[in-house]
């Protein structure tokens, strides 16, 4: 076997999956039982993979897909307390930031909040300027006290300067390593779910550093210091520590997105239902182009409304059959009924092989369908940006998009001689004064050889 040495793990809460591949073959796997903690399980999984191939070419790269950033959120474990500044005055006042949370995750993330004059408009002439000293108040009050913040302005995806002018305010009040999540790019104009996403990501910020350290630290005592190590991200790619470390948030959903990529790799699919069936429960998702369908408007993680990119998913119990055919049934995108590939540790099992008008697939290596997802998904990258009709007219509106989605991809580890622009999405939005639509594209590439 030729071609580069890549390894795939899949952290889930019984086992740890992993695959060893020499370019898309696979040379080794192995299931092993979850640890404690996500980087015991990732060490003792690639251990043996290395113990079955040792004579594989050196590896290029080792990506991972974990849960614990979902695990601590609904476990309200290892978060950090967020300042979280809201601009906007008095058109943004009607719900307070965390209102609705629930109780126990606003106490163990809340540490202050404020609401300050400002925020973008739809058009430059729409925007208020920026209460800078009233920012600065809200930062010095915490200096010592947290150094952790998130920042959401009124329409900041479609002008993003006064969340960065906030961020350098901030910085300067309580300290130039702080960390300071902006929402501009959590996507979309809600305002609560986009400060709700911002805010987790931030809270998330000191467990995922320690998490990345600890995953180099882990990975070098195995002879892997050279390796690039990546992470699965909710919508199917990867992402570098690095980029990890700035927007912790991606990991959610990370795993379930690994499971959904592998099966499709797996079956050679890029359009199926897919169920990963579990010890207790089975979570049936869409492949829709060969990536994971994104969660509908209505996300909800630790009881609170996000905005984050995430599989799209329907969780039954595992001895459920027909709960499980309903679900199977749900997914399905139309008419057309697309085939069903059965994956995870109970796969075996005959309520989930037996799904009546369904073509069911179970393919070689589906035990480990998370590793392979791992292992063979691209590094990703997305950019939006909110738009009036007419706006675009005479403009590179579509080429500036594409620019940003490749740029983002690049950022994330992506190799940028080798980044690929998917088509740009244009999607209405339909609540805003005057016809309004978004414009998204997604970019994707191999990791960077350096």
């Amino acid at each position: 076997m030729t071609g580069p040495r890549t390894i795939g793990v899949d952290v889930g809460p019984t086992n740890t999956d992993g695959a060893l591949l020499v370019g898309d073959a696979p040379a080794a796997t192995v299931k092993v039982p979850s640890a404690g903690h996500p980087v015991d399980s990732v060490r003792t999984a690639v251990a043996a993979l290395l113990r079955d191939a040792p004579r594989a070419p050196r590896v290029t790269h080792v990506a991972i897909g974990l849960r614990s950033a979902a695990h601590a959120v609904t476990r309200r474990e290892g978060l950090t307390r967020v300042g979280v500044l809201r601009i906007g005055g008095p058109v943004s006042d009607a719900v307070p930031p965390l209102a609705h949370w629930p109780a126990d995750l606003r106490t163990a993330v809340h540490a202050g909040s404020a609401m300050v004059e400002g925020g973008a408009g739809l058009t430059p002439a729409d925007a208020t300027a920026l209460d800078r000293d009233a920012v600065a108040r809200f930062a010095a009050g915490l200096a010592g006290r947290c150094d952790t913040f998130a920042v959401t302005g009124v329409f900041s995806p479609v002008d993003d300067t006064q969340e960065h002018q906030a961020a350098e305010i901030i910085r300067r009040e309580v300290g130039a390593d702080s960390f300071v999540g902006l929402s501009a790019g959590s996507g979309g104009l809600g305002l609560i779910e986009r400060e709700n996403s911002t805010v987790l990501d931030a809270a998330l910020s000191r467990h995922t550093r320690a998490l990345a350290d600890a995953l180099t630290a882990a990975l070098g005592a195995l002879g892997l210091s050279s390796a690039t190590i990546l992470v699965a991200r909710g919508d199917g790619t990867l992402t570098s520590l690095e980029y990890l470390r700035l927007h912790p948030g991606l990991a959610l959903g990370s795993g379930p997105a690994g499971t959904l990529r592998g099966a499709g790799l797996l079956t050679g699919l890029t359009d199926a239902v897919v169920a990963d069936v579990g010890a207790r429960r089975i979570r049936v998702g869409l492949l829709a182009g060969g990536f994971p369908q994104e969660s509908r408007p209505g996300l909800v993680i630790g009881g609170v409304p996000v905005s984050f990119p995430m599989p799209d998913l329907i969780r039954v119990p595992a001895d459920d059959p027909d709960a499980f055919e309903e679900a199977v049934d749900r997914m399905q995108p139309g008419a057309a009924r697309l085939p069903l590939v059965v994956v995870g540790g109970g796969s075996a099992a005959p309520a989930a092989t037996r799904v009546p008008a369904a073509h069911v697939l179970l393919p070689e290596h589906g035990l480990v369908a998370g590793a392979f997802g791992a292992a063979l998904s691209p590094v990703g990258g997305a950019h939006e940006r909110l738009m009036r009709a007419g706006e675009a007219a005479g403009t590179n509106a579509v080429d500036e998009v594409r620019e940003g989605a490749r740029r983002s991809a690049v950022r994330a580890g992506a190799d940028p001689r080798r980044v690929v622009v998917l088509p740009v999405e244009r999607v209405p939005v339909p609540y805003l004064p005057g016809p309004a639509f978004s414009l998204r594209a997604r970019a994707v590439g191999p990791p960077s050889p350096l």
